[in-house]
Formats: C-alpha cells, sequence, structure tokens
C-alpha cells in the first residue's frame, strides 16, 4: 500500500478529480484533445472548460461552483467544476529562526501525510503590499509563493441533472418521514432515480482507486475500504475527510440498519480509528464518525473527519454520529424501520415534488400573504415613527 496520497489524477467513473497545481502537468501528458479511454473515465483538458453559469459562490468556504461544458468533448453534456481555497497548514507558517517551531513541526501528526520539506509563507518569493498602517495594527495583501497558492479543482462530468441540483444554491426544507412516507414515497424514489454505484463497486473490486486505499477488511460481511473523500486535497491534515464504503451490499441507508448489522458498525468504528491513528496520528477521541440521511448515493459509507474541522454536511439534520447509531441499535434492534427521520431536500428536487403531492411544504405563511396583499397606505400607517415609543419603557424591559 503506497505511503503518500498527493495524486495528480483520481479517476471514478463518474468523473475525474484534479488537483489545480497538477493540471499543467497533466495537460502536457495527455494533449489537448482529449477522449474517452478504454477504462470508462471521460479525459478532458480543464483549461478548455466553457462557462455557462454560477451555480453557487460560498463566501464561507472559499469555494465556487460552475456549470458549462468541455466543447472538444460535447456541447450538450455538462460538466460541473467546483474551485475551492485551501485551509492553511501548520508547516507552511514555520520560520528558519524558530526552532522551537521545527522541533514542533517534526511531532506534527501532519508529516504523516506529507513528509516532503514544507514550504513557508514567510521566504523572500513572499509579495507584501501595504494597505495602511495604524498604531499598532497593519493591513497587507500578501501573495505568497505559487507552491502554497493552488486551488483544489473538483470535476463531475459528464454531470446529471442531479448533480446540478446537488452543487446550486437554492430553498431548503426539512422533511420529518415517518415509517410510513419512508415506504410510501421515499423508497420507491431511491429504488428508481438513485445515481449509479457502479463507481462504488469498482472500488469494493480493485478496478480503480486501489492506490488511494488506507486500509481495508476484506470481510464479506463485517469489512469495508477506507479511503479519501473527493472533499479531501490528500494533503492538508487540518481537513482531512476520509469514507468508509462497506464491502456487504444492499444496505441503502440508514433505513436498512438493524441490530444485525452492529458488528459491522463496531469494526468500522474500531478499525478505521486504529488506521486514522497509525496512518495520521489522530486519536479516535478527535475523530468525527457520521452516516448521512439522505445520503447522496444508496449503498451504506460513513464519513470521518476531525473534530477541529467544520467538514461539510455535519449539520443537525443531516448527520448522524456513528456512536448514536451503534447505541440506538443496541436498546431497540429496529430502531430505524420505527423513528422517524428529519432530513433536507432542495428547491427542484424530484423528492420534494413527491412529498408536494402528500403534503404541503411550500406553502407560503398565511399571515405573510395577507400583511403583503394589504394596501400600500395601510402598510405604511403601521410602520413605528421614534417618537412613537416610550424609550424608558424600552430600556425597562
Amino acid at each position: 500500500m503506497p505511503e503518500t496520497f498527493i495524486t495528480s489524477k483520481m479517476k471514478t467513473t463518474t468523473g475525474v478529480i484534479i488537483e489545480a497545481d497538477k493540471v499543467a502537468d497533466l495537460e502536457t501528458k495527455e494533449g489537448s484533445t482529449l477522449t474517452k479511454q478504454t477504462d470508462g473515465v471521460v479525459k478532458y483538458n480543464l483549461a478548455n472548460f466553457h462557462l455557462q453559469r454560477i451555480l453557487n459562490n460560498n463566501t464561507r468556504n472559499k469555494s465556487i461552483a460552475l456549470l458549462g461544458c468541455f466543447p472538444e468533448q460535447s456541447d450538450t453534456a455538462k460538466a460541473v467544476v467546483i474551485f475551492e481555497k485551501q485551509a492553511f497548514r501548520e508547516s507552511e507558517v514555520a520560520t528558519e529562526s524558530d526552532q522551537s517551531g521545527k522541533q514542533l513541526l517534526e511531532k506534527n501528526c501532519e508529516d504523516h501525510v506529507n513528509k516532503t520539506s514544507p514550504m513557508s509563507y514567510f521566504c523572500s518569493d513572499l509579495k507584501v503590499q501595504t494597505e495602511f498602517i495604524n498604531d499598532i495594527y497593519g493591513s497587507y495583501q500578501c501573495v505568497p509563493p505559487v507552491e502554497l497558492s493552488g486551488v483544489k479543482a473538483t470535476v463531475v462530468y459528464p454531470a446529471s441533472q442531479k448533480h446540478i441540483e446537488k452543487y446550486t444554491v437554492c430553498q431548503k426544507y426539512i422533511i420529518s418521514e415517518t415509517p410510513e412516507l419512508y415506504e410510501e414515497i421515499t423508497l420507491p424514489y431511491i429504488s428508481t432515480s438513485q445515481h449509479s454505484l457502479e463507481w462504488v463497486y469498482n472500488i469494493l473490486d480493485h478496478k480503480q482507486e486501489v492506490e488511494r486505499i488506507v486500509y481495508e477488511d476484506p470481510d464479506p460481511e463485517t469489512g469495508f475500504i477506507l479511503l479519501p473523500d473527493l472533499k479531501w486535497d490528500g494533503r492538508t491534515l487540518e481537513t482531512l475527510y476520509l469514507l468508509v464504503i462497506t464491502h456487504k451490499r444492499g444496505i441503502k441507508s440508514l433505513r436498512d440498519l438493524n441490530a444485525h448489522h452492529l458488528p459491522l458498525l463496531r469494526n468500522i468504528r474500531s478499525r478505521a480509528a486504529e488506521a486514522i491513528e497509525k496512518r495520521y496520528g489522530l486519536l479516535s477521541a478527535q475523530l468525527r464518525m457520521y452516516l448521512h440521511y439522505q445520503p447522496s448515493f444508496y449503498h451504506l459509507h460513513i464519513h470521518i473527519n476531525p473534530i477541529r474541522n467544520d467538514a461539510p454536511g455535519i449539520w443537525c439534520e443531516k448527520s448522524h454520529m456513528l456512536d448514536m447509531v451503534i447505541n440506538n441499535l443496541e436498546l431497540i434492534e429496529n430502531y430505524y424501520q420505527k423513528a422517524t427521520l428529519p432530513f433536507v431536500l432542495h428547491e427542484g428536487n424530484e423528492l420534494l415534488e413527491q412529498y408536494e403531492l402528500k403534503m404541503s411544504i411550500r406553502r407560503a405563511p398565511k399571515h405573510l400573504s395577507e400583511k403583503y396583499n394589504e394596501k400600500d397606505e395601510t402598510s405604511s400607517s403601521k410602520k413605528l415613527k421614534l417618537d412613537d415609543i416610550n424609550i424608558s419603557e424600552v430600556v425597562s424591559k
């Protein structure tokens, strides 16, 4: 098993993930016109991406999702490109004069990820432009060395409508799914409309991404593969994001779990933690292990990332901690066949349309509808004026 995960290309049957700082080398090797290869993976030139519209510009996560195409491949096949600025690595702020920092760096568990000599922001290649200095405060615009300026690029090509919806900013709604609603609406939908699982089976069958496997337990009942999630750049320990994919097939989601799956779940919890500690130096108490509901694909998988990282999809209405799942099944063997489970659907999702036929979800609140139907003069007459407010009464409250 390889000791490094700094890969320039990670293949799946649904797309190719390319690190931005490796694109030039990749293009040199593969040429400007890329076609579908014998392994079923579509090749393309990322530099020739043609933008059609921006799906989402996330200022908090410093990422942007773009919709477009690769004209040299097809004018009709859609491509989704996500650019994401990288998190800082602690090794990148080390200075030569800071001997204690060097010693700390040597002990830092980031060395489990990258054994190469780290590049620092504090070097002669750092370009600094002063904006202002006022007393003890200074503001600057800094351009770091090119080695520290990489942007991670994730490409989904060809992208389906579901992929486009996933990365599009839109209105979202919470569904409280009872067991009855699951059987009546959700299950029939996912049975006919889920994404292809071919890329999952390629990993399990060692047809793709073998070099990315961190750990594998081959047992067909309790075994799994642990590998980096596509969200991770493969280098920055602070944003470590791993995925567990079970060898056992036929478990679509949390809903299918029962007490018979406890050996599988316990095995994942213990062995994945051991593998991560050995490879990355992180303790089990520093890890977040959880399942999504609804998941992005319907083959049982578990997300793992450090507690210190605010990873996407960790919010309470989507994630279910593995410890809690195990505990629930220890208390009630068919807990997830009896529980009402909340999940989020976004505008344009076909499953939302199915639920809308059963219940009213997107209706406008009655009091708001009435309010905005009032005449302008009536609305304006209801506006509060500062002179009408007794300030002493407000303060006392």
